[in-house]
């Protein structure tokens, strides 16, 4: 195996389903952020969504777990993989079909990792989260206002 840091970051994404591998790639301490530091509104939608301080090879584990659990993957793309250093950047877009609407999803994803000593201690995870929480949507409208003096407006 290639100890280079984007190589390891691409044998994980490789791998998402594999705990074994992912021990192999990931600190025992790693911390691993997804889609925010804390949105408990969106922690009911995405269960796995937070910051997990400490959380090592299983909170990574766990997060692409939930995601196979709720969605269907009908395609996870890497468009862009480069590196500097320690620091790795991932990007890509990938479409989920949510299990229990059937409802699809594609979106952009990016990924900033930090590798020291071959493994992994540091991975956050973004994507474009209104979209993909869409797919779990039954009804209703929620209200916004984003520029002073403008209307409110549903979507």
């Amino acid at each position: 195996m290639s100890s280079t840091p984007v190589d390891i970051v691409k044998t994980l994404l490789a791998n998402t389903s594999n705990l074994d591998t992912i021990k192999s790639l990931v600190a025992p301490d790693a911390t691993y952020t997804s889609l925010n530091y804390s949105n408990p509104a969106l922690r009911k939608i995405l269960p796995y969504a937070g910051d997990y301080p400490n959380g090592g090879p299983q909170a990574i584990f766990d997060t692409f777990a939930t995601v196979n659990q709720i969605w269907a993957t009908e395609n996870f793309e890497i468009l862009s993989l480069f590196g500097s250093g320690e620091d790795v950047a991932v990007f890509g877009r990938f479409t989920y079909r949510s299990r229990t609407l059937g409802k699809k999803s594609t979106s952009p994803f990016s990924i900033w990792a930090k590798v020291k000593g071959a493994k992994v201690t540091y991975m956050q995870f973004m994507e474009d989260t209104l979209d993909t929480t869409g797919t779990f949507k039954i009804g209703g409208a929620s209200k916004y206002k984003v520029f002073e003096g403008q209307e409110e407006f549903e979507v």
